[in-house]
């Protein structure tokens, strides 16, 4: 009898607990809009630099407090299937498979495409050649000797760069003797500054950004010009043959925005994708989706 008194009292307290824990929960994301808050945002490692960027100018700019977790492309994708984030910048778009998963999960990610960047192939400034052939790296790549590569060095065997030449190359994996890899970028350009014969493979962002600390270890590779598979002319992975799809290594890159909700997801990707993230963009050497307008006055002297 005791125990049955005692259990509207119970049923009571546990429905204020929920109403209590349903208000935080609400006012956590009615303390975040598009412009102010915190979230977390995980960046496929190769993008960082250019990301870098354009929260340092958004967080300035506006109330928000961005986390920035850079990643090898496998786990920034990842975080959004797990959960770790609502919030993943990517060099490629979500592939149907991860659509269809979102979609059973009652999620409609939001893709904003936002620019093109390219992979860029460094070698040893000792070193004679400054071209290199796709054709090449993707032999290279299928386990046959190439005379002028040594080996090839990546980044993260997770890695975009790694995903993007397998798929060229049409492998599964990849090969056990010739291909390298660490953890950033910026330790593939310190290696292959240091050993001729290498050829490094990183974001062409690494190499027109690079950090202060990192400037003498670009100043000893060079960026190789990269003739196409059917193509018969090299070229460098400059801003104007990436805008003219010259150059055989650009690639789209996407915000993926699974918040489902009027936050800084929605806020970050409409400034990117805004007059100041596509001028961010136009500086630092990449691609905008948009290139933004120039306006001239003309006086009369």
């Amino acid at each position: 009898m005791k125990n049955s008194a005692k259990l509207p009292y119970l049923i009571f307290f546990l429905a204020i607990a929920f109403v209590v824990s349903c208000n935080q929960g609400n006012k956590s994301k009615e303390e975040e809009t598009i412009l102010k808050g915190s979230a977390s945002i995980y960046v496929d490692e190769t993008l960082t630099p250019i990301i870098e960027d354009q929260v340092a100018v958004f967080e300035n700019k506006y109330e928000a407090k961005i986390s920035l977790i850079s990643k090898s492309e496998s786990e920034t994708v990842n975080s959004l299937f797990n959960k770790k984030s609502a919030i993943a910048i990517l060099s490629r778009n979500l592939t149907p498979e991860e659509l269809e998963i979102f979609k059973q999960r009652k999620i409609n990610p939001k893709i904003t495409p936002f620019g093109t960047d390219a992979i860029a192939f460094v070698a040893n400034r000792n070193g004679q050649d400054s071209l290199i052939a796709l054709n090449d790296v993707i032999s290279f790549m299928q386990g046959n000797p190439v005379s002028s590569i040594k080996g090839l060095v990546f980044d993260n065997l997770n890695s975009s760069t790694v995903r993007y030449l397998k798929s060229l190359a049409r492998i599964k994996t990849i090969p056990e003797k010739g291909v390298f890899s660490f953890k950033t970028n910026d330790e593939v350009i310190k290696h292959v500054s240091a050993n001729e014969g290498m050829i490094g493979v990183v974001g062409v962002n690494w190499l027109s950004q690079p950090k202060p600390d990192m400037q003498k270890y670009v100043d000893k590779v060079n960026t190789l010009s990269v003739k196409g598979v059917n193509g018969d002319n090299y070229y460098m992975p400059s801003q104007n043959n990436i805008a003219e799809k010259k150059y055989p290594l650009a690639r789209d890159l996407y915000i993926i925005n699974c918040q489902g909700y009027s936050g800084l997801g929605m806020g970050f990707a409409s400034f990117v994708g805004g007059d100041i993230g596509q001028r961010i963009i136009l500086k630092s050497g990449l691609l905008p989706v948009r290139i933004p307008t120039r306006k001239f006055t003309i006086t009369k002297s």
